[in-house]
């Protein structure tokens, strides 16, 4: 049954799903030192099917502005280059007795800002889902049978002090991230 601490609770736990969601994206946006999940949105075309890159391969940063994928199977290291290529990331795979090596090229200005509005809109992204999030958990509210107005009213408010404090826990993140890629 639906009451107002569950709409709420469900509410609270979907929201920070969705702010930790939004924080993974910005960690796939690289800044100045290489890491592992800059690759997480490449796709590689393996075994008929398009699989995550992590999936066939390993990926590791001996250093900040290198990163190395392994494959698991040698015979996939063609695709995996050709998947890094796609991905629109401006990296340059260089394949090497089954190993790839992607050296990351130094950012500037123009590259930067061009990140900069990425990461934006990853933020909005996430700004959209808290408010979707909201809105359902308002309408679930009036939904409500046997429950008086005035405390649908309070619970309304909880719901946008929720709203609000998971808005600012994006922001933060995306400001942080922010910071980090404009730092030459």
């Amino acid at each position: 049954m639906n009451t107002i601490p569950n709409i709420l609770k469900d509410c609270r736990a979907h929201m920070e799903k969705s702010v930790e969601a939004a924080k993974h994206q910005f960690n796939s946006i690289r800044s100045g030192k290489a890491s592992a999940n800059m690759l997480d949105s490449v796709k590689v075309e393996a075994y008929g099917a398009e699989m995550a890159l992590n999936q066939v391969a390993t990926i590791s940063a001996p250093e900040p502005r290198m990163l190395v994928v392994t494959p698991f199977d040698k015979t996939q290291a063609k695709a995996i280059e050709k998947g890094i290529r796609d991905a629109n990331l401006g990296l340059d795979p260089a394949h090497q007795g089954g190993i790839i090596r992607v050296p990351l090229p130094s950012m500037n200005e123009e590259r930067r800002k061009e990140l900069a509005k990425v990461l934006h809109k990853y933020g909005e992204d996430g700004h959209i889902a808290i408010r979707h999030l909201r809105t359902h958990a308002r309408e679930q509210l009036k939904k409500l049978e046997g429950v008086s107005e005035d405390d649908v009213k309070h619970a309304e408010k909880d719901l946008q002090k929720l709203h609000d404090d998971h808005i600012a826990k994006v922001d933060a993140a995306m400001k942080a991230k922010e910071a980090e890629i404009m730092a030459v």
